[in-house]
């Protein structure tokens, strides 16, 4: 019986996709969201944040799982500040909780999700190989390559936004609902080259001398490069990365933590906060990714609409590339009346 076992166990390895060929298999819906454990961060009182994310399978399909049976924590508050809207593909340090200062190295925080009918769980807890930091964030999210460091890059702290108006709006169906937050931020980390740091070399993620050719190329056109000429500039150096990579600059957009995305439209379009590597998506995480020009005062200006009446947690974030911070705004949406 156990030889049937073992050979029935090779059939099925043989028979599954290997290597590339499975690394290649995408899917746009269908698919299950992985909660995901990040690690931990110790705060100056003594209690501790637990950092959590999640991965979308799929490319296309936004999920809808209110917080309740399906999207819940234990013990303690099902409740615990995670998203009921889920983006597609990577979303890292998407939110934290905070445990006390005597939560045991053995206790656990567990999510429970359950999305496209199958069900998974991250448990949280504080190993110590858990702990985690800034420069952790920042490499893990593509800002920075394997052993990048410099006093500068540890310097960088996360921005500051003051959120004009209040945390709670309400609106009418198809009313236009302004959105405005005024951002400081350090200036760290700069941008080098058309990666903006990525994990391709020993220091920026850039070489020098590709760095060089294409500003002598800039120069010579005295213009921007095109978008396309950024993509073929990146392939054609030819390297490989073992991660992703993010270009570095300051940012700011918004996005749906809570509520029916579909229900909801930005203008303008925002910039994807999951990490998107399709070449000209609107995400940092693709080569051919510009920069946008940050406003003067520092004041970022978006407007919304919703076709449909509800709560809705929206969410805007600040990102240079490496580190980011959040705001949210909970607009209860009324329906017109005519």
């Amino acid at each position: 019986m156990r030889g049937a076992s073992v050979l029935l166990l090779v059939c099925l390895l043989s028979s599954a996709p290997q290597g590339a060929e499975a690394q290649r298999l995408s899917y746009s819906k269908g698919q299950p969201v992985y909660p995901a454990y990040e690690g931990w961060e110790r705060n100056s009182d003594g209690s501790f944040d637990m950092l959590f994310g999640y991965m979308n399978e799929n490319w296309e399909q936004e999920l809808e799982v209110p917080v309740g049976l399906d999207n819940q924590f234990s013990p303690g508050p099902p409740d615990q500040g995670q998203p009921a809207h889920f983006l597609p593909r990577r979303n890292r340090y998407v939110f934290k909780v905070r445990v006390p200062a005597d939560f045991g190295e053995e206790e656990e925080l567990v999510w429970t999700l359950r999305a496209n009918g199958q069900e998974y769980r991250a448990y949280g807890t504080l190993r110590a190989d858990l702990y985690t930091d800034n420069m952790i964030i920042m490499s893990e999210t593509g800002a920075l390559g394997a052993g990048t460091s410099s006093p500068e890059i540890r310097a960088n702290v996360p921005q500051e936004i003051e959120l004009e108006g209040g945390v709670e709006r309400s609106v009418r169906v198809g009313e236009v609902l302004t959105l405005a937050a005024v951002v400081t931020d350090d200036g760290q980390p700069t941008s080098v080259g058309f990666f903006g740091g990525g994990t391709d070399s020993e220091e920026d993620d850039v070489e020098e001398d590709d760095v060089e050719d294409d500003a002598e190329d800039a120069e010579e056109e005295d213009n921007e490069p095109t978008p396309r000429e950024l993509l073929e500039r990146a392939l054609g150096r030819g390297t490989a990365s073992g991660t992703v990579s993010k270009r570095l600059g300051l940012h700011y957009t918004w996005f749906v933590y809570r509520g029916p995305g579909e229900a909801v439209e930005f203008d303008p379009p925002q910039i994807k906060t999951w990490e998107d590597t399709r070449p000209f998506a609107n995400s940092p995480w693709t080569v051919a990714w510009v920069v946008p020009e940050a406003p003067e005062d520092g004041r970022w200006v978006s407007e919304v609409t919703f076709s449909e009446p509800g709560t809705y947690v929206l969410r805007g974030r600040a990102d240079d590339g490496g580190l980011y911070a959040d705001v949210e705004v909970t607009v209860r949406v009324q329906s017109t009346v005519f």
